[in-house]
């Protein structure tokens, strides 16, 4: 069954992105993706935010929307390496992909995560995770995965 949560509060929102990454495995061949789609002030940032708290990241996470991504080294962590990608403001995929995004996908150690990943879709695997998230009002927003663990 899919995930789908109603979040009303920070502490939901960490709460939510927390289980989350408990729940993904590194995979031996490539870095893990989580795709995240849904319209400006969705909550996309904010979940990013939240798990980087999840994953022990001290420094303040801002998305990266002029330096497209940033990454950030994680310790007591599956991974090495949390990156944060910001695909907004990028005309095309071949953008993403002349900063060498394939570098950062070939990494098992990376976990990775896409703001605005239907702009970049076709450089995605297929069957990265994928979380839409849903602006219902001035305190509410649906997340939900769309693909099961």
């Amino acid at each position: 069954m899919p995930m789908r949560r109603d979040v009303h509060t920070l502490e939901q929102f960490q709460a939510t992105a927390q289980d989350f990454v408990l729940r993904l495995k590194p995979l031996p061949d490539r870095a893990t993706v989580v795709g995240l789609y849904g319209d400006l002030g969705a909550g996309k940032t904010t979940f990013v935010q939240a798990v980087a708290k999840a994953l022990g990241v001290a420094e303040t996470v801002t998305s990266p929307t002029f330096l497209i991504f940033r990454r950030y080294t994680l310790h007591d962590s599956c991974y090495t390496n949390l990156i944060h990608v910001d695909a907004y403001r990028l005309k095309n995929s071949e953008e993403l992909r002349k900063l060498r995004f394939d570098e950062l996908l070939a990494d098992p150690r990376n976990l990775i995560l896409v703001e605005w990943a239907d702009r970049v879709v076709d450089l995605l695997p297929k069957d990265h995770h994928k979380l839409q998230f849903e602006f219902v009002d001035d305190i509410t927003r649906k997340i939900s995965l769309r693909k099961k663990f």
